[in-house]
Protein backbone atom coordinates (compact mmCIF):
# COMPACT_ATOMS: atom_id res chain seq x y z
CA UNK A 1 0.00 0.00 0.00
CA UNK A 2 1.40 3.48 -0.51
CA UNK A 3 -0.36 5.24 2.09
CA UNK A 4 1.69 3.36 5.15
CA UNK A 5 3.98 4.61 7.80
CA UNK A 6 7.01 6.88 6.22
CA UNK A 7 9.68 4.39 5.37
CA UNK A 8 12.10 4.07 8.83
CA UNK A 9 15.77 3.66 8.50
CA UNK A 10 17.04 0.34 8.58
CA UNK A 11 18.73 -0.22 11.57
CA UNK A 12 21.16 -3.51 11.25
CA UNK A 13 20.58 -6.35 13.49
CA UNK A 14 19.68 -6.08 16.86
CA UNK A 15 21.53 -9.08 18.48
CA UNK A 16 24.85 -6.75 17.50
CA UNK A 17 23.65 -4.72 20.40
CA UNK A 18 24.58 -7.41 23.00
CA UNK A 19 21.34 -7.97 24.02
CA UNK A 20 17.78 -7.92 23.20
CA UNK A 21 15.28 -5.16 23.19
CA UNK A 22 12.97 -5.20 25.69
CA UNK A 23 9.45 -4.09 24.68
CA UNK A 24 6.03 -4.10 27.19
CA UNK A 25 2.73 -4.33 25.24
CA UNK A 26 0.32 -3.00 27.35
CA UNK A 27 -3.71 -3.74 27.08
CA UNK A 28 -6.59 -2.73 29.05
CA UNK A 29 -7.72 -6.76 28.71
CA UNK A 30 -6.05 -9.87 27.58
CA UNK A 31 -8.85 -11.59 25.78
CA UNK A 32 -9.63 -13.08 22.38
CA UNK A 33 -9.92 -9.78 19.57
CA UNK A 34 -7.58 -8.06 17.10
CA UNK A 35 -5.71 -6.45 18.82
CA UNK A 36 -4.29 -9.29 21.53
CA UNK A 37 -4.17 -11.43 18.14
CA UNK A 38 -2.00 -8.76 16.70
CA UNK A 39 0.52 -8.45 19.67
CA UNK A 40 0.56 -12.59 19.59
CA UNK A 41 1.67 -12.24 15.79
CA UNK A 42 4.52 -9.73 16.93
CA UNK A 43 5.76 -12.22 19.95
CA UNK A 44 5.42 -15.27 18.06
CA UNK A 45 6.85 -13.75 14.25
CA UNK A 46 9.60 -11.52 15.44
CA UNK A 47 13.00 -13.10 16.64
CA UNK A 48 13.91 -14.06 19.85
CA UNK A 49 17.32 -13.22 19.20
CA UNK A 50 16.19 -9.77 18.34
CA UNK A 51 13.31 -9.13 21.12
CA UNK A 52 12.23 -9.92 24.35
CA UNK A 53 8.49 -9.39 24.75
CA UNK A 54 6.40 -8.79 27.98
CA UNK A 55 3.29 -8.35 28.23
CA UNK A 56 0.79 -5.99 31.05
CA UNK A 57 -2.92 -5.34 31.90
CA UNK A 58 -4.46 -2.53 33.10
CA UNK A 59 -7.70 -4.26 33.67
CA UNK A 60 -8.12 -7.85 33.36
CA UNK A 61 -7.31 -10.93 31.14
CA UNK A 62 -9.17 -14.11 30.17
CA UNK A 63 -6.73 -17.17 32.33
CA UNK A 64 -7.40 -19.72 29.64
CA UNK A 65 -6.76 -17.45 26.69
CA UNK A 66 -3.24 -16.26 28.65
CA UNK A 67 -2.99 -20.40 29.39
CA UNK A 68 -3.92 -21.33 25.60
CA UNK A 69 -1.06 -18.88 24.18
CA UNK A 70 1.59 -19.87 27.17
CA UNK A 71 1.88 -16.36 27.69
CA UNK A 72 1.66 -16.34 31.51
CA UNK A 73 5.54 -15.91 32.51
CA UNK A 74 5.58 -12.49 30.22
CA UNK A 75 2.49 -11.24 32.04
CA UNK A 76 2.29 -8.43 34.20
CA UNK A 77 -1.08 -7.02 35.87
CA UNK A 78 -1.82 -3.21 37.21
CA UNK A 79 -5.37 -4.58 37.61
CA UNK A 80 -6.63 -3.63 41.48
CA UNK A 81 -8.20 -0.49 42.86
CA UNK A 82 -8.42 2.86 41.84
CA UNK A 83 -7.74 4.65 44.74
CA UNK A 84 -4.69 6.04 46.36
CA UNK A 85 -1.27 5.14 45.88
CA UNK A 86 -2.92 1.85 44.13
CA UNK A 87 -4.38 4.14 41.39
CA UNK A 88 -2.65 2.20 37.93
CA UNK A 89 -0.54 5.10 37.58
CA UNK A 90 1.33 4.03 39.88
CA UNK A 91 1.03 0.61 39.74
CA UNK A 92 1.95 0.57 35.89
CA UNK A 93 5.35 2.44 36.85
CA UNK A 94 6.41 0.10 39.42
CA UNK A 95 5.93 -2.41 36.78
CA UNK A 96 8.04 -0.38 34.15
CA UNK A 97 11.22 0.78 36.75
CA UNK A 98 10.89 -3.18 37.42
CA UNK A 99 11.13 -5.17 34.60
CA UNK A 100 12.67 -1.89 32.50
CA UNK A 101 11.73 -2.27 28.97
CA UNK A 102 13.59 -0.24 26.74
CA UNK A 103 9.56 0.28 24.47
CA UNK A 104 6.43 0.47 26.00
CA UNK A 105 3.60 0.01 23.39
CA UNK A 106 0.38 1.21 24.17
CA UNK A 107 -2.96 0.04 22.66
CA UNK A 108 -6.50 1.52 22.35
CA UNK A 109 -8.14 3.97 24.94
CA UNK A 110 -7.60 1.33 27.30
CA UNK A 111 -4.01 1.36 27.60
CA UNK A 112 -3.64 4.81 26.91
CA UNK A 113 -3.07 5.28 30.74
CA UNK A 114 0.18 3.78 30.64
CA UNK A 115 1.42 6.99 28.07
CA UNK A 116 2.10 9.24 31.35
CA UNK A 117 3.09 5.85 33.72
CA UNK A 118 6.31 5.03 30.92
CA UNK A 119 7.29 8.84 30.45
CA UNK A 120 7.29 9.06 34.22
CA UNK A 121 9.11 5.71 34.59
CA UNK A 122 11.97 7.12 32.39
CA UNK A 123 10.98 4.27 29.56
CA UNK A 124 13.43 4.85 26.78
CA UNK A 125 10.69 4.77 24.19
CA UNK A 126 6.94 4.75 24.27
CA UNK A 127 4.62 4.12 20.96
CA UNK A 128 1.04 4.00 20.79
CA UNK A 129 -1.73 2.44 18.69
CA UNK A 130 -5.44 2.97 18.30
CA UNK A 131 -6.86 -0.70 16.55
CA UNK A 132 -10.28 0.57 16.66
CA UNK A 133 -13.27 2.62 17.81
CA UNK A 134 -14.60 3.52 21.20
CA UNK A 135 -17.28 0.36 21.57
CA UNK A 136 -20.44 1.34 22.86
CA UNK A 137 -19.35 5.11 21.36
CA UNK A 138 -19.10 4.73 18.07
CA UNK A 139 -19.64 8.68 17.47
CA UNK A 140 -16.13 9.57 19.80
CA UNK A 141 -15.62 10.36 23.33
CA UNK A 142 -16.71 13.15 25.76
CA UNK A 143 -14.63 16.06 25.60
CA UNK A 144 -13.01 15.39 28.62
CA UNK A 145 -11.32 12.03 27.16
CA UNK A 146 -10.34 13.63 24.37
CA UNK A 147 -8.33 16.18 26.18
CA UNK A 148 -6.51 13.72 27.97
CA UNK A 149 -6.20 11.48 24.52
CA UNK A 150 -4.55 14.32 23.36
CA UNK A 151 -2.62 14.74 26.47
CA UNK A 152 -1.03 11.02 25.90
CA UNK A 153 -0.38 11.46 22.06
CA UNK A 154 1.76 14.35 22.83
CA UNK A 155 4.14 12.01 25.44
CA UNK A 156 4.03 9.36 22.76
CA UNK A 157 7.13 9.20 20.54
CA UNK A 158 5.19 7.59 18.16
CA UNK A 159 1.59 7.37 17.67
CA UNK A 160 -0.17 4.79 14.59
CA UNK A 161 -3.42 3.35 13.44
CA UNK A 162 -4.32 0.21 11.64
CA UNK A 163 -6.21 2.14 8.65
CA UNK A 164 -6.54 5.44 6.88
CA UNK A 165 -10.03 5.77 8.09
CA UNK A 166 -9.04 5.13 11.87
CA UNK A 167 -6.24 7.92 11.51
CA UNK A 168 -8.71 10.32 10.40
CA UNK A 169 -10.81 9.51 12.88
CA UNK A 170 -8.26 9.42 16.17
CA UNK A 171 -6.77 12.40 14.61
CA UNK A 172 -9.77 14.67 14.92
CA UNK A 173 -10.47 13.05 18.29
CA UNK A 174 -7.68 14.38 19.64
CA UNK A 175 -7.70 17.42 17.81
CA UNK A 176 -4.59 16.89 15.70
CA UNK A 177 -3.94 16.91 11.93
CA UNK A 178 -3.62 13.35 10.32
CA UNK A 179 -0.41 14.12 9.18
CA UNK A 180 0.93 13.19 13.49
CA UNK A 181 -0.67 9.92 13.02
CA UNK A 182 0.97 6.76 10.73
CA UNK A 183 -0.23 3.67 9.47
CA UNK A 184 0.61 0.41 9.69
CA UNK A 185 -1.60 -2.13 8.62
CA UNK A 186 -2.49 -5.90 10.69
CA UNK A 187 -0.71 -9.12 8.37
CA UNK A 188 -2.29 -12.40 7.76
CA UNK A 189 -0.29 -15.55 7.31
CA UNK A 190 -1.67 -16.01 3.79
CA UNK A 191 0.27 -19.86 3.86
CA UNK A 192 -1.90 -21.13 7.14
CA UNK A 193 -5.28 -19.32 5.35
CA UNK A 194 -5.60 -20.32 1.72
CA UNK A 195 -8.10 -22.27 -0.07
CA UNK A 196 -8.32 -26.00 0.58
CA UNK A 197 -10.36 -28.68 -1.22
CA UNK A 198 -9.33 -31.34 1.13
CA UNK A 199 -10.82 -29.08 4.59
CA UNK A 200 -13.69 -28.14 2.84
CA UNK A 201 -15.08 -31.69 2.19
CA UNK A 202 -13.92 -32.57 5.37
CA UNK A 203 -15.55 -30.08 7.19
CA UNK A 204 -19.02 -29.79 5.61
CA UNK A 205 -19.11 -33.47 6.08
CA UNK A 206 -18.53 -33.20 9.81
CA UNK A 207 -21.08 -30.70 10.31
CA UNK A 208 -23.12 -32.46 8.15
CA UNK A 209 -23.69 -30.06 5.63
CA UNK A 210 -24.54 -31.39 1.73
CA UNK A 211 -21.81 -30.37 -0.52
CA UNK A 212 -24.15 -28.30 -3.37
CA UNK A 213 -25.57 -26.11 -0.40
CA UNK A 214 -24.32 -22.61 0.14
CA UNK A 215 -22.50 -22.00 3.35
CA UNK A 216 -22.09 -18.46 4.76
CA UNK A 217 -19.88 -17.66 7.43
CA UNK A 218 -18.62 -15.29 10.27
CA UNK A 219 -15.75 -15.54 12.65
CA UNK A 220 -15.58 -13.57 15.46
CA UNK A 221 -16.39 -12.45 19.04
CA UNK A 222 -20.45 -12.71 19.69
CA UNK A 223 -20.81 -9.34 20.58
CA UNK A 224 -22.92 -6.02 19.62
CA UNK A 225 -21.07 -4.52 17.62
CA UNK A 226 -20.21 -7.68 15.54
CA UNK A 227 -24.43 -7.49 15.09
CA UNK A 228 -24.67 -11.50 13.63
CA UNK A 229 -28.51 -11.02 13.97
CA UNK A 230 -28.49 -9.10 10.97
CA UNK A 231 -26.73 -12.30 9.01
CA UNK A 232 -29.32 -14.21 10.65
CA UNK A 233 -32.31 -12.13 9.47
CA UNK A 234 -31.30 -12.19 5.95
CA UNK A 235 -30.29 -15.87 6.11
CA UNK A 236 -33.78 -15.91 7.18
CA UNK A 237 -35.39 -13.91 4.20
CA UNK A 238 -33.46 -16.58 2.02
CA UNK A 239 -34.61 -19.58 3.90
CA UNK A 240 -38.36 -18.23 3.06
CA UNK A 241 -37.42 -17.56 -0.68
CA UNK A 242 -36.69 -21.19 -0.74
CA UNK A 243 -33.00 -20.72 -0.66
CA UNK A 244 -30.94 -23.50 -0.40
CA UNK A 245 -28.48 -21.72 2.43
CA UNK A 246 -26.60 -22.95 5.85
CA UNK A 247 -25.14 -20.39 8.30
CA UNK A 248 -21.82 -20.58 10.42
CA UNK A 249 -20.34 -18.41 12.83
CA UNK A 250 -17.52 -19.27 14.94
CA UNK A 251 -16.40 -17.62 17.85
CA UNK A 252 -17.84 -16.99 21.16
CA UNK A 253 -19.26 -14.51 23.67
CA UNK A 254 -22.06 -12.20 25.66
CA UNK A 255 -24.24 -12.32 22.97
CA UNK A 256 -24.23 -16.11 22.08
CA UNK A 257 -27.29 -16.99 24.34
CA UNK A 258 -29.31 -14.43 22.57
CA UNK A 259 -27.90 -15.47 18.61
CA UNK A 260 -29.26 -18.89 19.89
CA UNK A 261 -32.64 -17.94 20.65
CA UNK A 262 -32.82 -15.68 17.66
CA UNK A 263 -32.37 -18.76 15.63
CA UNK A 264 -34.46 -21.40 17.83
CA UNK A 265 -37.40 -19.09 17.38
CA UNK A 266 -37.88 -19.76 13.41
CA UNK A 267 -38.49 -23.36 12.62
CA UNK A 268 -37.12 -22.58 8.91
CA UNK A 269 -33.79 -21.30 10.55
CA UNK A 270 -33.44 -23.42 13.51
CA UNK A 271 -32.06 -26.49 11.64
CA UNK A 272 -29.55 -23.93 9.05
CA UNK A 273 -27.34 -22.23 11.77
CA UNK A 274 -24.31 -23.79 13.36
CA UNK A 275 -23.07 -22.03 15.93
CA UNK A 276 -18.99 -23.79 15.44
CA UNK A 277 -18.15 -21.76 18.68
CA UNK A 278 -14.06 -20.74 19.47
CA UNK A 279 -12.27 -22.94 17.24
CA UNK A 280 -8.55 -23.27 16.82
CA UNK A 281 -9.47 -24.78 13.01
CA UNK A 282 -11.04 -21.18 11.95
CA UNK A 283 -8.63 -22.07 8.56
CA UNK A 284 -10.54 -25.19 8.33
CA UNK A 285 -13.68 -23.62 8.91
CA UNK A 286 -13.51 -20.89 6.55
CA UNK A 287 -12.43 -22.84 3.76
CA UNK A 288 -15.33 -25.12 4.11
CA UNK A 289 -17.42 -21.90 3.71
CA UNK A 290 -18.96 -20.60 -0.02
CA UNK A 291 -19.88 -16.67 0.81
CA UNK A 292 -18.15 -14.69 4.30
CA UNK A 293 -20.10 -12.07 5.70
CA UNK A 294 -19.23 -9.54 7.83
CA UNK A 295 -22.11 -7.55 9.17
CA UNK A 296 -20.41 -4.65 11.97
CA UNK A 297 -21.49 -1.95 12.81
CA UNK A 298 -17.79 -0.70 13.00
CA UNK A 299 -14.53 -1.96 12.31
CA UNK A 300 -10.57 -0.81 12.76
CA UNK A 301 -9.11 -3.73 10.30
CA UNK A 302 -10.59 -6.68 10.83
CA UNK A 303 -8.05 -9.56 10.91
CA UNK A 304 -11.06 -12.38 10.35
CA UNK A 305 -11.97 -10.20 6.52
CA UNK A 306 -7.75 -10.59 5.76
CA UNK A 307 -8.40 -13.99 7.13
CA UNK A 308 -11.17 -14.79 5.04
CA UNK A 309 -10.08 -12.59 2.13
CA UNK A 310 -6.37 -15.01 2.00
CA UNK A 311 -8.99 -18.13 1.95
CA UNK A 312 -10.48 -17.26 -0.84
CA UNK A 313 -13.22 -16.37 -0.35
CA UNK A 314 -15.97 -13.70 -1.49
CA UNK A 315 -16.71 -11.39 1.21
CA UNK A 316 -20.01 -9.67 1.84
CA UNK A 317 -18.51 -6.24 4.18
CA UNK A 318 -20.77 -3.53 6.40
CA UNK A 319 -18.96 0.24 5.04
CA UNK A 320 -17.56 0.89 8.26
CA UNK A 321 -14.15 1.63 9.18
CA UNK A 322 -11.53 0.08 7.92
CA UNK A 323 -13.35 -2.45 5.53
CA UNK A 324 -13.29 -0.57 2.37
CA UNK A 325 -9.42 0.09 2.49
CA UNK A 326 -9.30 -3.93 3.68
CA UNK A 327 -11.40 -5.45 0.44
CA UNK A 328 -10.11 -3.03 -2.13
CA UNK A 329 -12.12 -1.70 -4.97
CA UNK A 330 -13.33 -4.81 -6.82
CA UNK A 331 -15.38 -5.36 -3.90
CA UNK A 332 -17.29 -1.96 -3.54
CA UNK A 333 -20.72 -2.75 -4.87
CA UNK A 334 -20.71 -5.75 -2.52
CA UNK A 335 -20.63 -3.83 0.13
CA UNK A 336 -23.91 -2.99 2.36
CA UNK A 337 -24.65 -0.57 5.21
CA UNK A 338 -24.86 -1.60 8.88
CA UNK A 339 -28.05 -3.43 9.74
CA UNK A 340 -29.54 -3.43 6.31
CA UNK A 341 -30.85 -6.81 5.65
CA UNK A 342 -32.78 -6.11 2.29
CA UNK A 343 -29.30 -4.74 0.78
CA UNK A 344 -27.46 -8.12 2.31
CA UNK A 345 -30.16 -10.34 1.31
CA UNK A 346 -29.79 -9.01 -2.26
CA UNK A 347 -25.98 -9.46 -2.47
CA UNK A 348 -26.44 -12.59 -1.56
CA UNK A 349 -28.97 -13.79 -3.70
CA UNK A 350 -26.37 -12.35 -6.78
CA UNK A 351 -23.47 -14.08 -5.37
CA UNK A 352 -25.67 -17.34 -4.67
CA UNK A 353 -26.52 -17.16 -8.51
CA UNK A 354 -23.23 -16.53 -9.90
CA UNK A 355 -20.69 -18.98 -9.07
CA UNK A 356 -18.33 -17.54 -11.78
CA UNK A 357 -18.43 -14.13 -10.15
CA UNK A 358 -17.96 -15.94 -6.44
CA UNK A 359 -14.70 -17.78 -7.91
CA UNK A 360 -13.63 -13.93 -9.47
CA UNK A 361 -13.73 -12.26 -6.30
CA UNK A 362 -11.93 -14.63 -4.40
CA UNK A 363 -9.18 -14.93 -6.54
CA UNK A 364 -9.08 -11.48 -6.37
CA UNK A 365 -9.04 -11.11 -2.42
CA UNK A 366 -6.73 -13.63 -2.21
CA UNK A 367 -4.16 -12.08 -3.99
CA UNK A 368 -4.83 -8.60 -2.18
CA UNK A 369 -4.17 -10.58 0.86
CA UNK A 370 -1.33 -11.80 -0.80
CA UNK A 371 0.55 -8.76 -1.93
CA UNK A 372 -0.39 -5.77 0.49
CA UNK A 373 -1.56 -7.13 3.66
CA UNK A 374 1.40 -10.40 4.41
CA UNK A 375 2.00 -10.97 7.35
CA UNK A 376 6.08 -10.93 6.66
CA UNK A 377 5.12 -7.56 5.66
CA UNK A 378 3.85 -6.58 8.71
CA UNK A 379 6.46 -7.97 10.81
CA UNK A 380 9.18 -6.36 8.92
CA UNK A 381 6.95 -2.93 9.37
CA UNK A 382 7.35 -3.05 13.61
CA UNK A 383 10.99 -4.29 13.75
CA UNK A 384 11.99 -1.25 11.61
CA UNK A 385 9.79 0.81 13.89
CA UNK A 386 10.99 -0.50 17.37
CA UNK A 387 14.88 -0.88 16.00
CA UNK A 388 14.82 2.87 14.70
CA UNK A 389 12.99 4.55 17.57
CA UNK A 390 15.57 2.56 19.85
CA UNK A 391 18.46 3.99 18.06
CA UNK A 392 17.04 7.65 18.31
CA UNK A 393 16.86 7.25 22.18
CA UNK A 394 20.06 5.88 22.69
CA UNK A 395 19.87 2.85 23.56
CA UNK A 396 23.27 1.92 22.76
CA UNK A 397 25.93 -1.21 21.53
CA UNK A 398 26.39 -3.37 24.72
CA UNK A 399 23.37 -3.20 26.38
CA UNK A 400 24.16 0.51 27.46
CA UNK A 401 20.99 2.58 27.50
CA UNK A 402 21.18 6.68 27.81
CA UNK A 403 20.29 7.78 31.39
CA UNK A 404 18.81 10.77 30.55
CA UNK A 405 15.25 11.11 30.06
CA UNK A 406 13.57 11.27 26.92
CA UNK A 407 11.66 14.64 26.64
CA UNK A 408 7.91 14.15 25.19
CA UNK A 409 7.45 15.06 21.66
CA UNK A 410 5.60 17.63 21.30
CA UNK A 411 2.31 17.97 18.97
CA UNK A 412 1.05 21.11 16.91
Amino acid sequence: MTDTMPALPQTGALCAHGRRLRVMHVVNCLQPGGAEFGILKLINGLGEDQFEHRLCVTRSYEADFVAAHGLGEKLSTAAGSRRGLQFPLFRLMRIFRQHRPDIVHTRNWGGLEAVPAARLAGVPVVIHSEHGYEVGNLSGLPVRQRVFRRFAYSLADRVFTVTRELREYHARQAWLSPEHIGVIYNGVDTSRYAPSACARERVRDELGIPAGRLILGSVGRLVPIKDYGTLLKAAEVLLQRNADVHVVIAGKGPESDSLQRQANASALLRPRVTFAGASDRVPDLLAAMDIFVLPSLGEGMSNTLLEALAAGLPVLATRVGGNSEVVGDEFSDWMFAPRDVQGLVQRIERMAADEGTRRRLGACGRLRAVEEFGLGGMLRRYSELYSAEAAKRGILPGGEESAVAVPARRMA
